[in-house]
């Protein structure tokens, strides 16, 4: 019987260290030098080393200033993440699509262009950070007006603060609005 409990504790103990410690450690370590702008949460660092802001997380905005990003039906709230749940039949669904294309028509009256999906309707998640290039070109002259710089200025940002397809085949072309707000307002370089 004794026999049997030295090599199994010995096991034990041995895998208990490899798995449980070493293989941890050394997963950690790699992805943290692998990934260095994605660990930690992606936190959005200032000029003075300051947390903006998550790069993963959407924030709201509503100054004319700024872009705006996609609705949330959580309000932002990374632990009650959710969607909105309204299906396409549902005249709730309606209201609040007809509400922000109400909002989005009075933050920039003389804007004729056809107003994106992405800003009338709520992310899965309620917590998307992006937008799509067409998104954010169509709130580029409500930004440029409102900070009273010139468009192709802000052109620009959004041109740097756009993610292209993975590999050149996956997702769409994307804008970072938390990212685009920041560099806009100089706080990120």
């Amino acid at each position: 019987m004794t026999s049997a409990i030295r090599p199994t504790l010995t096991m034990l103990l041995l895998l208990s260290a490899l798995f449980g410690l070493a293989y941890p450690m050394i997963s950690t370590l790699l992805v943290q030098a692998m990934f260095t702008d994605r660990v930690e949460a992606s936190l959005m660092k200032g000029t003075n080393n300051e947390v903006l802001g998550s790069s993963l997380i959407g924030q709201p905005f509503s100054d004319p200033r700024y872009f705006w990003g996609r609705l949330s039906a959580a309000q932002y709230n990374a632990a009650a993440s959710t969607g909105s749940n309204l299906g396409s039949a549902n005249p709730a669904l309606l209201e609040n699509v007809k509400a922000r294309i109400a909002a989005l028509k009075n933050a920039d009256p003389e804007n004729t262009q056809p107003i994106p999906v992405d800003l009338v309707t709520a992310s899965a998640s309620g917590l998307d950070p992006e937008i799509s290039v067409a998104a954010a070109h169509y709130q580029l002259s409500r930004v440029a007006k409102a900070r009273g710089v010139d468009e192709h200025r802000v052109r620009e940002a959004i041109e740097r603060c756009t993610s292209h397809r993975q590999f050149g085949i996956l997702g769409e072309p994307r804008v970072n609005v938390l990212m685009v707000n920041l560099l806009l307002d100089g706080k990120i370089e």
